[in-house]
């Protein structure tokens, strides 16, 4: 099967069975979402949905983060994973908020990469999320996903190198729901242990499935199966 082929049966399933994917993460505003997404970093979104309210009760907006220091940040995160570096980054980013962008949440990739804590997958969610911009934000999940559905070559070793090979084949209006797409499924059906192949409506097109768990559900070349055995 073609790579284009393989783009046109994963884009036709979920543009029909999940038309209108969201993330996860709860936040109101643009200052919620960067937050929630910085925390998210090798952590559950179950986990930062659990901490936000109680951390935007005291830091409401960036104004309130940005005079904070990392100190009074942590007690409301110790949490999440890596605690003390995300306290680190909260206070940092809520400062270089105030004094460079007004408090506001800019709206490009290069300047969201500015502010500490944000690195280009944080950046790429923000601007799609909140801007809906054509940005391929490649985590754990999509990097896993791309790789077994056959959608990116194997030479695509690196975030950028999938988040490249994605767009090239993903009409840029469904950029933000496709990134959406592939991190549901690999969080809920294709787990990086076990993956729910089972379970799992891409089968027909997955390289995964075709070179790892066909093969062993395939009769044994030259015996009969059990049911011509009936």
């Amino acid at each position: 099967m073609t790579r284009p082929e393989r783009f046109r049966r994963f884009l036709d399933y979920f543009t029909t069975n999940f038309p209108e994917p969201k993330t996860e993460l709860a936040y109101r505003n643009p200052y919620e979402l960067i937050v929630a997404v910085v925390l998210s970093a090798q952590c559950t979104d179950k986990r930062v949905n659990q901490v936000m309210p109680a951390l935007l009760e005291q830091f409401p907006t960036a104004a309130e983060l940005g005079v904070a220091a990392a100190d009074d940040i942590f007690p409301f995160i110790r949490s999440v994973s890596y605690p003390n570096n995300k306290a680190r980054h909260l206070a940092g980013l809520g400062k270089l908020l105030m004094e460079e962008f007004a408090g506001e949440v800019p709206s490009t990739i290069e300047q969201l990469q500015r502010l500490p804590g944000v690195g280009r997958k944080t950046a790429n969610v923000v601007v799609s999320v909140i801007y809906n911009q054509p940005a391929m934000a490649v985590d754990t999940h999509v990097f896993r996903v791309s790789h077994r559905l056959g959608l990116v070559p194997k030479t695509a070793t690196t975030p950028l190198a999938v988040e490249k090979a994605l767009v090239k084949y993903i009409p840029q209006e469904i950029i933000p729901k496709a990134h959406h797409w592939l991190i549901l499924h690999g969080r809920y059906v294709c787990v990086a242990r076990s993956p729910k192949c089972s379970a799992c409506p891409l089968t027909d097109f997955c390289a995964y499935y075709a070179k790892t768990v066909a093969p062993e559900l395939a009769p044994a070349a030259g015996k009969p199966s059990a049911k011509s055995q009936v």
